[in-house]
């Protein structure tokens, strides 16, 4: 079984309410066991015209687990209280 990434790239258009957003996020990812790799910080384009303004990674032990995550009650809260907050771009990567 090999593990899997959440990559997230986020533009927050609302930073009072993105807190928010961020304590239920955070809430389940501790329940669905994810690790944080990135959770914003600074971003240096290397190659491209790719500019996120946030980035973040998560690892999770399993395919299966992370879309638990996604599809769990625990980040469904996180999703509505994130609404027009932040444009969120999203995937799901299997890792080697």
């Amino acid at each position: 079984m090999s593990s899997a990434y959440i990559i997230a790239n986020v533009t927050v258009t609302n930073p009072a309410q993105y807190e928010e957003y961020k304590k239920l996020s955070t809430l389940a990812m501790k329940a669905h066991g994810a690790e944080v790799c990135v959770r914003g910080g600074s971003i240096e384009v290397l190659e491209g015209d790719w500019a996120p303004t946030r980035l973040v990674l998560l690892k999770f032990p399993s395919v299966e687990q992370a879309r638990a995550f996604n599809d769990s009650v625990e980040y469904d809260a996180a999703r509505q209280a994130r609404q027009g907050a932040a444009v969120m771009r999203m995937v799901l990567v299997e890792g080697a």
